[in-house]
């Protein structure tokens, strides 16, 4: 079956499920981060990352992310624990689908192919390494502030996964470009894993005495069907989301810098004045959609008491309080007001 190209826009900003998000709900409970203060800015609850249904934007998923590395720091191995709590459950069809893959081969090909289904903010890329076939992990357009984290987790996950999906058997080599305590990390806490960290970019090799291997859970004609279901799943969620929304995603993701349409249209491929235009036919603007990014992501931080005006300010991407202040008044007509001490 032939994979729908990917359309022009960032790797990452694609629709996903819950499961990753509410890993790092967990993960944050373990620092004494509430959920709460996880999930600010992202207008999900708690109880949305217990339904199955619900769909994630990658915007939100990466708020979470950086809700939780402002509250703890960005440590290293964090992303590497965050990465080993999946389960080829949490890939849901996506997963399943190169488990009952013919051959080590075919799986790596689905996996590529449609990774648009998976929870992944690298871009994965197939290219040859002499007879092997590597996996390479483009993180260039994830946001410099949570790139190392992603990765990481991305390293991780794909470490901890790939056993369970081919079985244990020789061939398979992670390197990492990580140097430091971030690669002692990832060589610690991933031990029966060959890899080989300070190499020139982050990617995973298969020898090629490997690739034609049939996979333990190999079932050609239930991986016929869902690949099937991955395609229809894919065009069915490309479908539903108009260029809003993903405008919606990127001002999320990249609001602490006062996204432009201009940046916002380059990220997207486009130009300003074509971008514009598409939002218009959605019956909407670029700033329309930014004051409601902003607005509803003021009113989650205004509850949190560990946060004054000014740190609001500069999460919502102005450059002093006083900015903030009367695009509240323009919102609301009223002047914002964090909470006083044990009042959030």
């Amino acid at each position: 079956m032939k994979v729908s190209p990917l359309p022009q826009h960032p790797a990452w900003d694609h629709p996903r499920g819950p499961a990753a998000a509410r890993i790092l709900v967990g993960l944050g409970a373990e620092h004494a981060v509430s959920a709460s203060a996880c999930l600010a800015g992202t207008g999900l609850r708690p109880a949305d990352l217990e339904r199955p249904d619900t769909v994630v934007e990658a915007g939100q998923e990466l708020t979470v992310a950086r809700n939780l590395l402002r509250r703890i720091g960005d440590r290293p191995g964090l992303g590497v624990t965050a990465g080993t709590r999946y389960t080829v459950g949490t890939l849901g069809v996506w997963g399943y689908a190169m488990l009952s893959s013919a051959s080590v081969r075919e799986a790596i090909r689905l996996g590529v192919g449609y990774a648009e289904l998976s929870f992944a903010f690298i871009r994965p890329t197939l290219e040859p390494d002499g007879s092997d076939l590597a996996v390479v992990f483009d993180a260039g357009e994830i946001p410099a502030d949570v790139r190392e984290f992603f990765v990481e987790r991305e390293l991780a996950k794909i470490a901890t996964l790939t056993p369970l999906a081919i079985g244990e058997r020789p061939g398979v080599r992670v390197e990492a470009a990580f140097r430091g305590a971030r690669a002692r990390l990832l060589r610690e806490r991933l031990p029966g894993v060959v890899l080989r960290t300070g190499a020139d970019r982050h990617r995973i090799v298969f020898a090629a005495a490997l690739l034609d291997q049939a996979l333990p859970h190999s079932d050609p004609t239930t991986a016929q069907a869902l690949e099937a279901h991955c395609e229809r799943l894919l065009e069915t969620r490309r479908a539903r989301r108009g260029q809003a929304a993903r405008v919606r995603s990127l001002i999320l993701a990249e609001l602490d810098t006062g996204p432009t349409a201009a940046a916002v249209a380059a990220r997207l491929h486009l130009d300003e004045r074509t971008l514009r235009r598409h939002l218009r036919a959605e019956r909407t603007s670029f700033q329309e959609l930014l004051d409601e990014v902003r607005g509803g992501l003021a009113a989650e931080l205004l509850t949190l008491d560990q946060l004054t005006l000014a740190e609001i300010a500069r999460r919502l991407g102005y450059h002093d309080a006083a900015g903030f202040s009367r695009a509240h008044r323009r919102w609301t007509g009223r002047a914002p007001r964090a909470p006083r001490p044990g009042e959030g």
